[in-house]
């Protein structure tokens, strides 16, 4: 009596033959990526430890479920007839992450790997085979922290955002209220949107959830497009909400519900009411669908037989694809591990704490930043000082953020990114060359901006300062941080602003002419304190 095999038995059977040496050499691939990944996974793990990134270690687990969901759905790999394009694309992930690591950017270390991840797939299982799995590998990019620049400008605009239609909510709910930057005013009480309420912590994730639920929904392309764009409006609509119940209930209950209710209204409960949207969206599109489906049948989430497939890593064969895998990634590790890069550097310096008080008659008194405004700064030396001269209508105030170093998560914090929290809005912002030859420090680019608060007014100028250079540009002082760390070995730098107030009755030439004055000023003992 004859018995015939399903498929399921079939696959059982091809999942259990093990192969010790295919097996051997993927474990020596995973180890040999260890060197010159490191400093990305560190990274990883620092901002896994933040609640905007808290869901990271949940990514990789779901793309291996999707991967693991693929390989289900098809037959045992065959050799790899084309591995060229996967042994590029490591060679690639490999020379960024090394440019990564000579540069001290985490950042950069960690998307070279997932293109090494990417590459080492397209390597194992060959081109025709290995591009068939690349949602699962791009999925991992929901892991990864926002290079540092992008968060802050994400957040500077979300907080805009959230401020608007969170007054919105409350105006319609009959509550007077006025919103100054970021500040809600209704009256008695005054509500800070800050960096934790600009939505961030709910945008990643849900962000990372629809990707999935448009690849496990059954359904036209066009819908798992609307589930996909759907995320971040959804997002920032449902935190928008958040921040207009608080100011409702301030407004009614007192200050002290604020506390209560954000604690209990933030992080898994906005996720879960987003996720909740999304599946009623589904189930609207199944509606317009020609053959409608049940939402159960709609999201494939079966998970019958992910065990005989993970089984399938035992019998890896050992090809050429990951021979060559295992050989490029153990070179360029080795390379980093016996030739790292020469350390970074920071000149001496005298701390800002001894920059002079007294300058051609301006006297000073310096205020310490609020230590939550302090940990965002994170400076490794900074001076707040308020300087004020008996013939000048007007004090100035001289800031100065310093930083060793300006990679590995660190760097300097544009204005932009306080000055709406502190119920400032920036009424003109301006590119304006400066001329200040005579102190050494020729003539460069700088930001001037008249900033509003009711009926107060401020001009600001700022620049950022570092290793004899001057950037107005945020995104422009970072390129030539990269530059220089691979040039000179070099990353420090400094922010350097100065705001004096506008007079109710002075006009903006007479307190610019009072700003330039000082900067001329307290441009000369400065580079004892921020070196060139």
């Amino acid at each position: 009596m004859t018995h015939s095999s399903s498929p399921d038995e079939a696959t059982g059977r091809a999942s259990l033959s093990s192969s010790p040496v295919g097996f051997a050499l993927f474990v020596a691939l995973l180890v040999a990526s260890l060197p010159i990944f490191w400093l990305g996974y560190d990274s990883l793990a620092r901002a896994w430890s933040t609640a905007e990134y808290s869901h990271g270690p949940l990514i990789p687990i779901i793309s291996l479920y999707l991967f693991l969901r693929e390989l289900r759905g098809m037959p045992p790999p065959g050799p790899a007839r084309i591995i060229w394009p996967g042994l590029v694309t490591i060679a690639a992930g490999l020379s960024l992450a090394a440019l990564g690591n000579m540069m001290r950017v985490p950042d950069i270390v960690t998307y070279a790997f997932i293109i090494w991840v990417g590459g080492v797939v397209l390597s194992v299982f060959g081109w025709d085979r290995g591009r068939l799995h690349m949602l699962p590998v791009v999925h991992l990019v929901f892991m990864l922290p926002l290079p540092q620049l992008l968060y802050w400008k994400l957040t500077i605009f979300l907080q805009g955002v959230s401020s608007e239609l969170g007054v919105w909510f409350v105006e319609l709910a009959g509550v007077a209220v006025y919103l100054e930057g970021n500040v809600i005013d209704l009256g008695v009480y005054k509500l800070q949107v800050a960096e934790a309420c600009s939505g961030l912590r709910y945008l990643f994730p849900i962000l990372s959830f629809s990707y999935l639920f448009a690849i496990l929904y059954r359904g036209p392309f066009w819908h798992k497009i609307v589930l996909l764009l759907s995320a971040a409006p959804l997002t920032v609509f449902m935190n928008s909400v958040r921040i207009g119940i608080i100011g409702i209930l301030v407004d009614r209950y007192g200050i002290e519900q604020a506390e209560g209710f954000l604690h209990f209204f933030e992080g898994w409960v906005i996720f879960l009411i987003c996720v909740g949207i999304l599946f009623l969206l589904a189930m609207v599109l199944q509606r317009l669908a020609p053959t409608p489906l049940s939402l159960s049948e709609a999201i494939d989430l079966d998970f019958q037989g992910m065990g005989p497939i993970t089984a399938r890593v035992f019998g890896i064969q050992p090809a050429a694809g990951l021979f060559g895998a295992v050989i490029l990634t153990a070179m360029v590790s080795a390379a980093w591990q016996f030739l790292p890069a020469p350390p970074l550097s920071a000149p001496e310096r005298a701390p800002l704490a001894l920059y002079p008080r007294n300058i051609d008659g301006w006297q000073s008194y310096t205020e310490n930043l609020d230590p939550k405004i302090e940990k965002v700064l994170a400076a490794d030396d900074y001076l707040n000082a308020i300087y004020q001269r008996p013939d000048a209508t007007q004090p100035v105030s001289f800031f100065v953020a310093w930083y060793d170093k300006q990679t590995e998560g660190q760097g300097i914090h544009s204005p932009e990114v306080c000055l709406p929290t502190g119920g400032w809005e920036v009424f003109t912002l301006d590119e304006v060359p400066l001329d200040f030859t005579a102190e050494g420090y020729g003539t460069f680019l700088a930001n001037r901006a008249v900033i509003q608060k009711g009926l107060s007014k401020q001009l600001v100028i700022y620049w950022f300062e570092g290793r004899g250079k001057r950037q107005s540009n945020d995104f422009r002082a970072k390129l030539v941080v990269l530059k220089d760390s691979l040039v000179t070995g070099r990353t420090d730098g400094a922010l350097v602003r100065y705001v004096t107030p506008i007079g109710p009755d002075e006009t903006e030439a007479a307190a610019e002419a009072r700003l330039m004055g000082f900067i001329r000023l307290s441009l000369q003992p400065l580079p004892r304190f921020v070196p060139f």
